[in-house]
């Protein structure tokens, strides 16, 4: 039977392969990334009396390789290549073709354990992506590394290429569905534009050129999806796993993050005050909780225009903020930690609430401030709700007093504070009126306003009971809200309180307030969401995803 050299022995495929000669009493060689560069033939161990070899090239280009391939010259070479066959596999197939004793190629579908990247996301209740529609055969990659040893083992593969496929084709959607219903957790896929996938693939350090060729990719299988193939099958004569089936053997690793998994994490902060160009995205330690406090894995936080001011410099005398500091307010996430004395929350609880220093991937907060998120919405789309909710709560309930039959005019009905609002005016038995821009008005109207004005082209009207002017009379940042009662006029700030933002996602549970995004983007977006408000080209309420 001879050695067997497998590389990227502590991959995805190479684990699971190197389990499995060992169980049929192969003798395994394995050779890891942590054992030197694969790309040097000095890094490889001695050769001798190694007949095959297992090739698992983890590189983005073929450099090196033909190298490799003459240092293992003469023997018989498996190389785990892909379905997609990217210009540098189709060269290292080449080489392998040109250089090896005998050779089987192996082109594997996406693998299962592709759906891990978006565990943030499913923690967070929604998965954000481009061409949902995409359908692969994802196969398991045990079954990958099951033919990869037979392949190694057995004669009749030499000369053979081998394409892998799990037993159905599901499009990424049908993924998602799959894993909410083996996790139990609430989960959507919301399709994106192509422009904002882009983004958050860069973003998450993805190469410019794999982000191209993955968008494309998925392009073309939304418009042909693959075709399973019977190869598993016939090479292991065993049917192939399914993707629940992998689901279900992974559930945790989406459930809740491992512990001491990210000593570090991306934050935004300011480290000078000024325009948008001083917003670093950066990797800072993890904070731990405190006696009486929680560290929460965030799953999104959203942009309030006061946040242009702190981070100005404008209003110091409301804006305290020693630097560097961590911008964000708005927060929605998971509990993954308690501090001592913590009774009412516990590892995995989802949160949301108002915490200084949200755009961050963990955050540690009080106990005491943080709310149960509602159930019903995505996690990362309660993010929205905290700042804007409680300002329209206490507009409508507190400082207004609206009772049934009262008009209440909405200025400003479009914006974040609006959209509540209206919603939170109409349960009280209110007749809303509300002004919105013409891209807005859809909206509004789907909100519950009982008439819509376009202020660009119509005053407003005088006979209402109730005004509830959200546009601020300045430009300067944390301009209050203003409150008009039958002539009489006063102004307030919003003031943090956790019951009512507990109100508030009974409300959303029930289905008697809807959450409106316009917008999500990913963390490392922020600084140019900021330009974006100061130029007046936002509207609704825009979160920052952490995954």
């Amino acid at each position: 039977m001879g050695r067997i050299l497998v590389t990227g022995a502590t991959g995805t495929v190479g684990r699971h392969a190197v389990a499995l000669l060992r169980e049929a009493g192969a003798e395994a060689v394995a050779l890891s990334g942590k054992d030197g560069d694969l790309r040097d033939p000095a890094t490889l161990p001695p050769l001798d009396g190694v007949t095959s070899v297992l090739l698992v090239w983890p590189f983005a280009t073929a450099d090196g390789a033909r190298e490799v391939l003459r240092a293992l010259a003469g023997r018989h070479v498996v190389y785990l290549s892909s379905a997609a066959r990217r210009a540098s596999e189709r060269e290292v197939e080449r080489l392998v073709e040109e250089a090896a004793g005998t050779w089987t190629l192996l082109r594997p579908h996406a693998f299962a354990a592709n759906a891990l990247r978006w565990a943030r996301q499913v923690r967070a209740g929604v998965v954000r992506g481009a061409h949902g529609a995409a359908g692969q055969p994802v196969v398991h990659e045990r079954d990958v590394a099951a033919v990869a040893v037979r392949a190694l083992l057995d004669a009749g593969h030499h000369g053979a290429a081998h394409t892998l496929t799990g037993p159905e084709t599901l499009s990424q959607e049908d993924q998602v569905r799959i894993v909410s219903e083996v996790t139990g957790i609430p989960v959507r896929w919301e399709e994106q534009a192509p422009e904002l996938a882009r983004t958050a693939l860069l973003a998450g350090g993805w190469p410019a050129g794999a982000v191209e060729e993955v968008l494309r990719a998925q392009a073309e299988l939304a418009r042909r999806p693959a075709p399973v193939t019977p190869a598993v099958e016939d090479v292991t004569k065993a049917a192939p796993r399914s993707f629940r089936e992998w689901v279900e053997e992974h559930a945790e690793a989406f459930r809740r993050p491992r512990p001491g998994a990210r000593p570090a994490m991306r934050a935004a902060r300011i480290h000078a005050f000024g325009d948008a160009s001083v917003i670093r995205v950066e990797e800072v330690p993890v904070p731990r909780p405190g006696p009486g406090e929680v560290l929460v894995e965030v799953a999104a936080t959203a942009f309030n225009p006061s946040e242009v001011g702190l981070r100005s410099g404008l209003l110091p005398e409301v804006f305290r903020a020693s630097l560097p500091h961590t911008l964000g307010w708005d927060v929605s996430g998971t509990v993954v930690e308690t501090g001592a004395g913590v009774s009412d929350l516990a590892a995995g609880d989802r949160v949301f609430g108002m915490v200084d220093g949200a755009a961050a991937e963990y955050v540690v907060a009080p106990a005491g401030v943080l709310a149960r998120a509602p159930r019903s919405i995505p996690l990362a789309d309660a993010a929205a709700v905290p700042v804007a909710g409680l300002t329209a709560w206490q507009a409508v309930h507190e400082h207004a007093r609206v009772e049934p039959g009262r008009r209440v005019l909405v200025n400003g009905a479009g914006g974040g504070v609006g959209t509540f609002a209206v919603q939170l005016a109409r349960l009280a038995g209110a007749h809303v009126i509300a002004t919105a821009s013409p891209r807005s008005a859809a909206a509004v109207r789907r909100l519950g306003a009982d008439e819509v004005i376009d202020y660009t082209t119509t005053p407003l009207p005088a006979d209402v009971d109730v005004l509830l002017n959200l546009i601020p009379a300045t430009n300067a940042p944390g301009s209050p809200v203003t409150v008009s009662i039958a002539g009489g006029e006063g102004h307030f700030v919003m003031r943090y309180d956790p019951a009512q933002l507990a109100a508030l996602a009974a409300l959303i549970d029930e289905g008697g307030l809807t959450v409106e995004i316009s917008e999500s983007h990913p963390l490392p977006a922020l600084p140019r969401v900021h330009r974006r408000a100061e130029a007046g080209d936002l509207r609704g309420k825009v979160t920052l995803l952490m995954g």
